[in-house]
């Protein structure tokens, strides 16, 4: 009831409003069924859009913190991210990514949409960059295929370090749905991974424009927020 508030009555039509978003290719969405959302990742923002403006509804990860933080501003929290659809994921170890990976795995086998940003971070500088492949593990164990998505000027309309969203035209690009059902009966096998983020990956570029860049966007925030030695 929360997520079709949002979508219908509350922030959904404040969004169109503000941000007229174009969609493309919203009839690759499979109507039924589970299948992995594989999108780029320009702003906070793309969380937001990208569930409100597609028919489906789709759930995305998000920190945990936002759904445990005690008091009012907590219980505000927990009510928007709920209803935004957005299930809760533990960061940190390996235990904690095997613990995401098997969350979103739950909600595709459910038969559910379930949206991931196979880069990981948000691009640093507007580029596509490398992606990590628990994309691929995940299309593999839940048995569900990818459909690559392409935000398009949702880092005009909420920039790093912006506190407010700018108003602007943003679109979103839908691609087909990657089959990859020829790689079900192989398992924890990491070129075969690598070479479905790699096929994920280029699938977003063509649908996107970016440049793509051969390295984590993780590796490029962690350099530049390195001090330079003198």
């Amino acid at each position: 009831m929360l997520y079709w508030i949002m979508k219908y009555v509350l922030l959904g039509p404040l969004m169109r409003v503000a941000f007229r978003p174009r969609v493309v290719g919203a009839e690759n969405l499979p109507r039924h069924g589970g299948a992995l959302v594989a999108s780029n990742h320009l702003a906070v923002i793309d969380s937001f859009v990208l569930p409100l403006m597609v028919p489906r509804r789709m759930a995305f990860p998000a920190k945990a913190e936002y759904f445990t933080q005690p008091g009012l501003v907590g219980t505000l929290k927990r009510w928007f991210f709920t209803g935004m659809g957005q299930v809760p994921i533990e960061r940190g170890n390996g235990r904690a990514a095997r613990a995401a990976l098997d969350t979103g795995i739950g909600v595709l086998r459910e038969g559910r949409l379930f949206g991931i940003y196979p880069e990981g971070t948000r691009s640093p500088d507007g580029r596509l960059y490398k992606g990590r492949t628990g994309v691929a593990r995940m299309a593999l164990e839940a048995g569900v295929p990818v459909v690559p998505v392409a935000m398009i000027g949702t880092d005009r309309a909420n920039p790093v370090g912006s506190r407010f969203w700018r108003p602007c035209r943003i679109g979103i690009r839908i691609g087909p749905p990657l089959d990859f059902s020829r790689y079900l009966e192989i398992t924890d096998d990491r070129q075969v991974e690598r070479a479905m983020t790699d096929e994920i990956m280029d699938a977003v570029r063509v649908l996107s424009g970016q440049e793509y860049v051969d390295v984590y966007a993780s590796t490029v925030k962690d350099q530049q927020d390195t001090p330079q030695a003198a």
